[in-house]
């Protein structure tokens, strides 16, 4: 299981978002997922103004590669 923080900043998807980058982000969005890709949990907010579910599709995607790749780096350190 794993866990990542996505946004739009300055109208670009951003992965693994700072806390300037996250206080300044026009949507703000957590996404926590499991290593078969079932999803815990996604938290997400526009913080001004709503936003289409292409973002949100953008964004989940990003988040997921964002998770598998923290997910492999699990597996390595475990040599799982």
């Amino acid at each position: 299981m794993a866990a990542v923080s996505v946004g739009i900043v300055k109208g670009e998807a951003c992965l693994d978002l700072e806390y300037v980058e996250d206080s300044s982000a026009e949507v703000d969005l957590n996404l926590v997922m499991t290593a078969s890709g079932k999803v815990v949990e996604v938290q997400g907010t526009a913080e001004k103004e709503p936003f289409s579910k292409e973002k949100f599709d953008e964004l989940f995607n990003l988040g997921w590669k964002g998770i598998q790749s923290l997910i492999q780096i699990q597996k390595d350190i475990l040599k799982l």
